[in-house]
């Protein structure tokens, strides 16, 4: 039995899903720190849920800055995303429900 993805994994995901693409911006966007951020992004890379690029080095060097690794969701992703939607929102009912 594979283990299920936790919370951190879903912030990302719902991340990509809502247009953040690269590292510090999903950083921005779940509040997480960088060393939880990029762990989970290349795990899932390597689970093939998203696909990374590196940005043409000719824009990093014009806006003075290190190149950026843009991700996007797979279709397996996708789904992963919306499974990780579904666990939210039922963990939120259970929550209201107890309260």
């Amino acid at each position: 039995m594979g283990r299920r993805p936790g919370l951190v994994t879903y912030a990302i995901l719902g991340a990509i899903r809502s247009g953040y693409r690269y590292g510090a911006d999903i950083m921005d966007a779940t509040g997480l720190g960088g060393g939880s951020v990029y762990k989970t992004l290349s795990r899932m890379e390597r689970k093939g849920w998203i696909s990374g690029r590196w940005e043409d080095a000719g824009i990093a060097e014009e806006e003075r800055r290190p190149r950026r690794r843009f991700y996007e969701l797979t279709d397996e992703g996708k789904q992963a995303a919306r499974d990780g939607r579904e666990a939210i929102d039922r963990l939120t009912e259970l929550a209201r429900a107890r309260v």
